[in-house]
């Protein structure tokens, strides 16, 4: 009897302490929650282009004059320490209308609490929402590692994770060439594609990125072959999924509109 005792006790402790969300490592569980995203289903010919752990005083400035020349759009997940250091860079950003969202402060890979990383998303919105005027609702996890915990404490933290296509990574951080960069974004572009890129390498100080000089051949490419460039929220808002509520710039329902800009 007292061991039945015992194993009720138990089962009761894990009910009531177990998260609202019951997750796996599985993809598909994963996206099921709809608040985790690797691609938009989208029948429209549209991309978003991210730019991870940003901004850096160099290469963000071109990217951005590049973007401008092609008027398309980007969603930037800024690291919080680096938004600090280079605050009047992220408000280029956001009055060029491009999409700021969250990357963690100190870019950590591995956070070994919900706790710890609660704060450093907290901390870097408070960063962001000083700087541009804007809370930020989508978070990609660094490194794109993704678990239980990660997944929970996002949700719970209001956020919406973002991940990418995985035919769409060309590991640009170890800087091939430009060519090599173009050539894998390029030959399997889909629509509803989110295309990962970084718009940070090495140091401050670094003077060459072939990301920079791949983005003019891959923007060209996009729209000669009738792709637009929008954000990760606007992709969301022009597809059947729901737009984050937390994001606060769309209506509440989708409507008929042609084209939905983002205002900062």
């Amino acid at each position: 009897m007292k061991k039945i005792c015992f194993l009720n006790v138990l089962l009761l402790f894990i009910f009531y302490n177990t998260p609202a969300f019951a997750f796996t490592d599985s993809r598909e569980e994963y996206e099921k929650t709809g608040h985790v995203l690797w691609d938009v289903d989208t029948k429209e010919k549209l991309v978003a282009l991210t730019f991870d752990d940003g901004p850096h005083p160099i290469f963000t400035p071109q990217i951005l004059d590049i973007l401008a020349k092609y008027d398309a759009k980007a969603t930037f997940f800024i690291a919080g320490n680096k938004a600090i250091r280079f605050p009047a860079i992220l408000k280029q950003e956001a009055i060029a209308g491009h999409e700021i969202a969250n990357h963690t402060f100190h870019h950590l890979y591995h956070t070994s609490t919900a706790e710890t990383l609660a704060a450093e998303l907290e901390k870097t919105d408070k960063v962001i929402q000083q700087i541009t005027g804007v809370k930020p609702s989508l978070y990609r996890p660094v490194g794109g590692i993704y678990n239980d915990l990660i997944i929970h404490t996002a949700i719970k933290n209001k956020k919406e994770v973002v991940l990418w296509s995985w035919n769409q990574d060309p590991r640009d951080w170890t800087n091939p060439p430009a060519s090599q960069i173009s050539a894998y974004i390029t030959k399997g572009v889909k629509p509803g594609n989110i295309i990962l890129f970084h718009d940070w390498y090495g140091s401050e100080y670094t003077q060459s990125f072939q990301t920079v000089h791949a983005l003019d051949n891959i923007l060209a490419f996009l729209s000669e072959n009738g792709y637009k460039c929008v954000t990760v929220s606007e992709m969301l808002y022009r597809s059947t999924q729901m737009i984050p509520d937390s994001f606060g710039v769309y209506p509440a329902k989708k409507t008929n509109a042609a084209r939905v800009d983002l205002v900062y």
